[in-house]
C-alpha cells in the first residue's frame, strides 16, 4: 500500500495544472479593447500582441507545459465587458497525449457582457493515440452580444503517420444567451475509436472535424458559407436556426480542415488569427 500511494504521489507531483483568468474592457473615450484584469497560474500564460485592429485585443494562450497528458487540467475564465471585442487563438496546436488512465480535464468559461464581441479562434486540438480529454466549455452571451467560435479535433498527425486506434474523448459545450439555454451540445467517443469514426454516420474515414458556430447567424450567412460549397475539400453542412448559424465539417486530414476553415471565416467577413497563417 505505502508503494502504491506513492506512485500515486509522484504521478500527482507531475501533473501540469494550469489556469488563466482575465478580463477586457472598452476605453471610454475610444471605444479601443483593453485588458483589465489577468491572472496567470501554473502553465498557462496569456500574451496580448501589440496589434490594434479597429478597436479589437488579440490574445494568444500559451501552454507553456508542451502539451496535456492524462491528470493534467487546465481552466481559462474569460470575461469581455460591455462593448468591448477580443479575438483569441492559442500559439499552437493543443496535442493531447497518451493516457495511462487517468482523464485530461480541460475546463473554460467565457462571458461576453452587453455589445462585447468574442472571436473564439483557437488552433487544433490533436489526440494521440489513447488519448484520454474531458473538456467543458461554458459561453454566457448578454442579450445583444456577439459570438464567433471555431473548435477543431484531429486524431491523430496523418502526415506523420498516426493514427487513433483507442482513447476516449468527452466534450460538452453550453452555450447561453441571455440567461436562456441557446446552444447544447456533449460528444462521447470511446473505445474503438479508428471503427467509429469510420462508420457513415459519425466520420466516414475522416480523421478531422469540426464546429463553426455565429452568433447572431441568419440565412445570409448560411448563403455565403454555402457559395464556397463547390471550394471545400472537407464535408461540410451549415444551417440556421433560432438567431444561431452552425457549420460542421469532416476532412480527411488536419491540413484539409484547416484550409476550410479559413475559407469559412473568409465567407464570415472575418480575418483569422495570423498565427494560423505560420
Amino acid at each position: 500500500m505505502a508503494q502504491a500511494q506513492l506512485r500515486d504521489d509522484v504521478f500527482a507531483a507531475n501533473r501540469a495544472v494550469g489556469r488563466v483568468a482575465f478580463s477586457v474592457t472598452a476605453a471610454p473615450a475610444s471605444g479601443a479593447s483593453r485588458r483589465a484584469r489577468v491572472h496567470e497560474a501554473g502553465s498557462l500564460r496569456v500574451r496580448f500582441p501589440n496589434v490594434e485592429r479597429r478597436g479589437n485585443l488579440d490574445a494568444v494562450i500559451v501552454n507553456t507545459s508542451g502539451g496535456i497528458a492524462g491528470g493534467d487540467r487546465f481552466d481559462i475564465d474569460i470575461a469581455v465587458g460591455a462593448g468591448a471585442r477580443l479575438t483569441l487563438t492559442t500559439a499552437a496546436a493543443e496535442k493531447v497525449y497518451r493516457s495511462l488512465g487517468p482523464d485530461s480535464t480541460i475546463a473554460v468559461k467565457l462571458d461576453v457582457a452587453a455589445a462585447g464581441t468574442l472571436a473564439w479562434l483557437p488552433q487544433e486540438t490533436i489526440l494521440f493515440d489513447q488519448a484520454r480529454m474531458r473538456r467543458s466549455i461554458d459561453i454566457a452571451l448578454a442579450a445583444d452580444a456577439k459570438l464567433l467560435f471555431a473548435e477543431a479535433v484531429v486524431f491523430g498527425r496523418s502526415a506523420m503517420g498516426e493514427t487513433v486506434s483507442e482513447g476516449h474523448i468527452f466534450d460538452r459545450w453550453r452555450v447561453r444567451v441571455g440567461g436562456a439555454l441557446a446552444f447544447a451540445e456533449t460528444m462521447r467517443i470511446d473505445g474503438d475509436i479508428a471503427h467509429r469514426l469510420a462508420q457513415r454516420a459519425v466520420a466516414r474515414e475522416g480523421v478531422a472535424v469540426a464546429t463553426v458556430l455565429k452568433l447572431p447567424g441568419n440565412a445570409d450567412d448560411v448563403t455565403a458559407v454555402r457559395a464556397v460549397l463547390g471550394g471545400f475539400g472537407s464535408e461540410v453542412g451549415v444551417s440556421t436556426w433560432n438567431g444561431l448559424m452552425a457549420a460542421r465539417l469532416v476532412a480527411r486530414d488536419g491540413a484539409a480542415l484547416r484550409r476550410d476553415l479559413l475559407a469559412i471565416l473568409a465567407a464570415l467577413r472575418t480575418a483569422p488569427p495570423r498565427l494560423w497563417m505560420n
